[in-house]
Order: C-alpha cells, then structure tokens, then sequence
C-alpha cells in the first residue's frame, strides 16, 4: 500500500498556524517506523507541484516541469483511437475573475456544470482549435482532451499552481505559445456571447470565459510501458480546503486523514505488508518506505518523540 498525500503543508502563514497544534498520532508513529527516502526538493514557482512529480515518479512517467504527459496517459487510458505517440493536453473549461489588478483563475470544477453544456461549448470552439491543428475530444464535463503538435514541448502549469491566483504568471511564455494566446482571447469573444452562457448568467453560476491548458506532452517510447506501474492512493481530501486557504478545514481534513487512511496504512504496517507514505507540500515532497527495523532502532524510536509538523514544514 502506498499512501500519497497532496498539500499536507503550503508555505502560509494561516497553514503554519493551523499545524502547530495539530494531533496526527497515526502519522506520528508511521514516521517513526518508516525510513525517509532523499527528497525532491522545489519550490512553490514550479509548473508541476510536488504531488504530480511524486505521482508521474511511481506511474514511471518523464518529470520534466510542465511537461508531465497526464492528456496522453489519458487519452490512451479512455479513446478507442488515441493516436500514440501524439502530444496531447487538457482543456478545461473555465472561469477567470477580473479585478481591478489582475485576472484570477475561478474555483475548478465549475458548479452546475452539465455534461450538455460542456459538449455545446466544445462543438462550438471546435472550428477554432481545428484551424490551429487541434481536435478537441469530450472526456467530462469539466475537462477535455486536445491532440496537436504545439503541446509537444510546451511547458504548462498545473490547474493546482492557478486555482484562486493570477493566472498571468503561469500562462505558458514559450514562443510556440502566441497562436494559442489568440486562440484564448477569440474563444473569449466567442464565450461571452454563447446562449450556455446566458443560461448560466440566468441561474447565477459562474460562466465559461475562458480555457486552461495543462497536463501536455507525449508519452515517451519506453521498455517498460509508462504509466502501467501500480498506482499509489491519491489522498484528494486536502486539496479544496488548502486551495481556498481555509485552514480550520484543513485542519479537521487533515485528522480525518490520520483517523482513516493513515490508519489503515499502519494496520498494514502492523501486519507485515508493505507500507510506503509520500508527502507532498507546495514546494517539495519526500517518501518513506518500510525497511526491517533493527533492535537498536526500535529501541531508540521509543524516544523520539518529535512532532510530525517538523517534518511537514520542510515541504
């Protein structure tokens, strides 16, 4: 069993707060038996946040920043046709709020976002993308599949960095970006006037303005097939409360956390099975595995009583 957990820190000064007087026994006495692994060491300016490195590592996916290849893996996990060896990248659907200094990326997935609004707006941004090389390909309602050569090298960031800040700093600055950048601003023009829209703006949900790339590249041809590795247990339950900065949540999350999945991976521990638990922050993340304990190190673990919020502060 291999337990990986996202945002189990962010570098704030709300989230350090909300840690120190956390109680995470289970974690506690996993980190005590568990052996730290080197870390991957970032930070918070990186495209590919700590927890999708950590994820492509194990799926035995390339890690190059911006360019873990998640549309290709996807494509070929779900189209019948999924053009191997083709660059590929999401597309979600999305709304930007503008202020009076910047243009921030909305809360993603959209609410009230249905199926049938998502493929009318695809069918109608189709054409556009189509004259830039791009064929658009349902997957949900919230994200789409986009198959064409510009998303071959082009670095992007992760909807993780943009949710809830300004989306200037992590559009893509490539040069082979700009005709994407015209394609944004005509599917903004376009949006604003799409009937879908005016029904959204009618039942009072936030609209579809604009689009976010992510998740681009091409699967590499490899021996071994990437992306076939066992897959780790993604833990999610952090992840809204982090994003919204709301660290009372998080907090309660993250004793949830250690209650249930922390305490199952222990049990497993306890019961001679294999046991490994990664830990992500905003900059860096680190892996513990199960190594035989020696006696010596038994012995001296009764001792170390040293809070998991130290080693929490160093993601």
């Amino acid at each position: 069993m291999h337990l990986l957990i996202p945002f189990a820190f962010c570098s704030s000064e709300g989230c350090r707060q909300a840690l120190t007087p956390l109680k995470l026994p289970n974690l506690e006495k996993l980190l005590r038996r568990l052996t730290p692994q080197p870390m991957d060491s970032g930070d918070e300016s990186s495209l590919s946040p700590p927890h999708e490195r950590a994820l492509a590592r194990a799926l035995n996916l390339p890690v190059a920043d911006g360019l873990i290849p998640w549309a290709a893996l996807q494509a070929q996990t779900t189209l019948a046709t999924p053009g191997a060896g083709s660059a590929w990248a999401f597309i979600t659907p999305c709304h930007w709020r503008t202020g009076s200094k910047h243009v921030a990326m909305g809360g993603v997935p959209l609410p009230d976002f249905a199926a049938q609004e998502s493929q009318a707006l695809l069918a109608a941004m189709q054409p556009y993308f189509s004259e830039d090389g791009i064929s658009l390909h349902y997957e949900k309602p919230e994200r789409w599949l986009a198959r064409g050569a510009v998303f071959n090298d082009l670095a992007t960031a992760s909807l993780d960095r943009v949710i809830g800040r300004d989306v200037a700093h992590w559009l893509p600055a490539a040069s082979s970006a700009i005709p994407l950048q015209r394609l944004q601003s005509e599917m903004q023009m376009l949006l604003y006037h799409h009937p879908v829209n005016d029904d959204r703006s009618a039942r009072g949900v936030p609209i579809v303005n604009s689009f976010w790339i992510s998740g681009t590249g091409a699967l590499p041809e490899m021996p071994h097939q990437a992306g076939t590795a066992p897959k780790p247990v993604l833990v999610t339950s952090l992840r809204e409360a982090a994003l919204g900065d709301n660290w009372p949540a998080w907090a309660q999350a993250w004793q949830a956390l250690d209650a249930t999945e922390c305490a199952a991976l222990l049990a497993t521990l306890n019961q001679g099975g294999s046991a490994e638990l990664t830990l992500c922050g905003e900059r860096s993340a680190q892996t513990f595995v199960a190594r035989p304990p020696s006696i010596l190190k038994n012995f001296l673990g009764l001792f170390d009583s040293q809070p998991p919020s130290l080693l929490l502060e160093k993601l």
